[in-house]
């Protein structure tokens, strides 16, 4: 980024075939209960509106619309609130691989939304603790070190460029 008042915005990745198909597979789910309520099964409706709700809920709070890099940082907005990461706050930046991952992190289990669209909320890990997720691939991801904060795990489109306009 070559002008400061530049402002440039990544959106979520595309999602990966796993994580397409995962979704395509958690969507048919409250529309099963639904067409069964409606065939006979009517104690299906509650659940299927239910998970209708939950899937909204993910979509509204869990996974992030756009990342938007711009002089004083990092915004992260969702349709229902936004983060912002201050560029002081930000110590590195980089890309990182599925291996290289698994390599820095160790084992981990996922704390929030999951399969559909992606994997959205923290990442307990062995060897770092707590690690904010917001992914919706599972071969390229950017990880963000924070100064005193937990690391980010994301994956915007383009991450190259992303990279490189966090990094300046």
């Amino acid at each position: 980024m070559s002008n400061e008042t530049e402002v440039m915005r990544f959106r979520l990745a595309r999602m990966s075939a796993l994580i397409l198909g995962l979704t395509f597979a958690l969507l048919a789910l409250p529309v099963v209960f639904l067409v069964a309520s409606f065939l006979g099964a009517t104690m299906l409706a509650v659940p299927g509106l239910l998970v209708m709700v939950g899937y909204a809920w993910i979509w509204l709070r869990f996974r992030p619309s756009q990342f938007i890099v711009h002089r004083g940082g990092l915004d992260v907005h969702w349709p229902l609130k936004c983060v912002r990461i201050p560029r002081e706050g930000i110590s590195s930046v980089r890309m990182i691989d599925r291996q290289s991952l698994k390599q820095e992190i160790g084992w981990g289990v996922r704390v929030g939304a999951g399969g559909l669209w992606g994997g959205f909320g923290w990442l307990w890990t062995k060897r770092r603790g707590i690690v904010q997720m917001y992914v919706s691939r599972t071969d390229v991801f950017v990880w963000i070190e924070r100064d005193g904060d937990r690391p980010w795990l994301i994956t915007p489109e383009q991450p190259e460029d992303f990279v490189r306009a966090l990094s300046w």
